[in-house]
């Protein structure tokens, strides 16, 4: 089966990941088996289009940027994304895969680069975390934690120690937007010497919360 039930696929700026700023395009999936409490996408949990894979990749096509984020949701809760993620790394795109961590990552293109989004305590959905995913990330890859409080930043921080995971790949801290103080959380890591990357929602200081950014 190709189909895919779509969302929306847009064009705008990478707000997020080592790749904020460059323009990309979107294809955003519909339906998750989470309900973070901070989701700012659940307009993406139902509704959508069923698109095949072919019909997919003329409209990324038609918006002819090299970055192409599969994005949702969850884009792993539709086992057609692995063929359409095959097919645009095949078409010369670089591929960013946007995830939640809680489906498993090993049959992912080893081409594509993997987001894995780990949930924090305040998230509502930490047990939700498929902690082998982290024997299938490289140094090309991303972990992505977005925290509510102080006590996500020390969970996190702690994770990071705990289980080995600097220097295997680029560490992103994020503050939940409108929950957390970006400079609060600057300052907890440079207090830790903490060897990540602070990242602020690009798409939402320009945009706001408007979907489609």
């Amino acid at each position: 089966m190709s189909r895919l039930r779509v969302s929306e696929i847009f064009h705008s700026l990478q707000g997020e990941t080592s790749a904020s700023g460059v323009p990309a395009t979107f294809v955003r999936l519909t339906g998750c088996p989470l309900r973070c409490r901070y989701c700012d996408t659940a307009y993406a949990f139902h509704g959508g289009e069923w698109l095949e894979r072919d019909q997919v990749l003329a409209r990324v096509a038609e918006r002819d940027n090299r970055l192409v984020v599969v994005t949702g949701g969850e884009p792993l809760a539709q086992p057609a994304v692995h063929d359409l993620m095959t097919a645009l790394c095949d078409s010369g795109r670089e591929v960013y895969l946007e995830t939640s961590g809680a489906l498993s990552v090993v049959d992912v293109d080893p081409r594509v680069v993997k987001i894995l989004d780990l949930k924090s305590p305040a998230s509502g959905e930490c047990d939700r975390n498929l902690w082998e995913n982290l024997d299938y990330i490289n140094s090309r890859d991303q972990l992505k934690f977005v925290l509510c409080d102080r006590s996500d930043y020390e969970w996190a921080r702690t994770t990071v120690r705990e289980r080995g995971l600097v220097g295997r790949c680029e560490l992103l801290f994020s503050p939940a937007h409108g929950e957390l103080s970006p400079r609060d959380l600057a300052e907890w890591i440079l207090e830790d010497r903490l060897p990540v990357r602070l990242q602020i929602q690009l798409h939402k200081l320009i945009w706001g919360d408007v979907p489609g950014h």
